[in-house]
């Protein structure tokens, strides 16, 4: 296929930028398992600096006063914000969530700090593949304005996670906020996939027709996918108010803290391996084993496995970081592999290995 100069600039761009938001989940994911999110009580400055401290005696006089009460302002106002769009019961909880603060405002940690500052970096740097990828989006303004409007809502889009990661780090870690931010990540790595994917097979002539059964199933696999990773953030929010209220300690037992959530999320794995099966039977029916379709289901198999057995650590290990991690990214690289696999169902590169039955 021929592009232009700027169109092959923004599908690099475009799929460095999957690449780099692939990194920051997994980068927010080690943040998580290691405790580090308050490792940097301001933001975007870290204890006031845009290079962190690495000595207890290069912190600011009172620092923890300090930014508790900064914390505070913040909480107030975004509570405010939250009762103007009409959420008065989340701007309560929020309210009701800043004492939380002053408990849990923790000692300077500069392993926990740096940790914090590094995801941030990797943050940014996505943040301006992304403004690249918008910039050169506009090479499609006459060709399909869509890979353009989204473009520019996705900048927007990471622009309001940057300021609601602002948000988790004044709350320190409120349970649901941090849903949200998961969630919200996942629609900007969504929506690059899928501008990548139509500028690459825009010039196709041809188009795929899948059966309406395979659409349905596929669909379905996904939004099982996004409800699993929903429930399995609540489960780690379950985990560490458990693990609060034993200060940190009887690790083996933090998953006794999330008994009946976790139920549900083991029971929901059944499904995702089910719809998985099924999903399988029928692209085995209609595509040849070399098309990209088969190959990306072939993929999903792995990561289903690897998330199973990163599940079993967690449960039966109490919790290594190491397992947290591989869950959490897993959990994003299966959402990434099963919406491109969606997408391909509608329009792949030639369809080269397809054998679909039309009639």
């Amino acid at each position: 296929m021929n592009y232009s100069k700027s169109e092959s600039k923004f599908q690099f761009f475009n799929l460095f930028s999957i690449f780099a938001l692939f990194l920051v989940i997994l980068a927010g994911g080690i943040v998580r398992s290691t405790g580090s999110g308050m490792g940097c009580p301001d933001w975007p400055k870290c204890f006031g600096k845009y290079i962190p401290p690495t000595k207890k005696s290069q912190l600011p006089d009172n620092y923890r006063i300090r930014y508790i009460e900064k914390q505070l302002k913040k909480n107030q106002r975004f509570a405010k914000v939250l009762e103007a769009f009409g959420y008065k019961s989340l701007a309560s909880k929020v309210k009701s969530d800043i004492s939380v603060t002053n408990r849990q405002q923790e000692e300077f940690n500069p392993a926990k700090t740096w940790t914090e500052y590094i995801n941030r970096l990797i943050g940014v740097v996505t943040g301006m593949l992304l403004l690249a990828t918008t910039f050169y989006s506009f090479s499609y303004l006459k060709k399909n304005k869509k890979i353009v409007f989204l473009s520019l809502f996705n900048l927007i889009l990471i622009v309001f996670q940057a300021w609601l990661g602002s948000v988790v780090v004044s709350s320190n870690l409120v349970p649901w906020i941090v849903t949200v931010h998961m969630l919200i990540a996942l629609a900007i790595l969504a929506i690059s996939i899928y501008t990548w994917h139509k500028s690459k097979y825009l010039q196709l002539h041809s188009k795929v027709t899948a059966k309406p059964l395979l659409i349905v199933i596929t669909v379905l696999a996904l939004m099982i996918d996004i409800i699993q990773i929903t429930i399995g953030t609540e489960v780690r929010e379950k985990i560490d108010e458990y693990a609060a209220k034993l200060n940190g300690g009887s690790r083996q037992s933090w998953v006794n803290g999330a008994n009946d959530i976790l139920f549900n999320h083991k029971n929901l794995a059944l499904g995702v391996i089910v719809i998985n099966i099924i999903l399988y039977m029928l692209l085995k029916k209609y595509y040849k084993r070399s098309s990209v379709q088969r190959q990306l289901m072939s993929t999903t198999f792995i990561l289903i496995m690897l998330q199973i057995f990163a599940g079993v650590l967690l449960s039966y290990m109490g919790l290594p970081p190491i397992a947290q991690i591989a869950h959490i990214f897993l959990a994003s690289l299966l959402f990434g592999a099963q919406f491109y696999l969606l997408l391909n169902l509608f329009n792949s590169a030639g369809n080269q290995g397809e054998s679909y039955h039309v009639g």
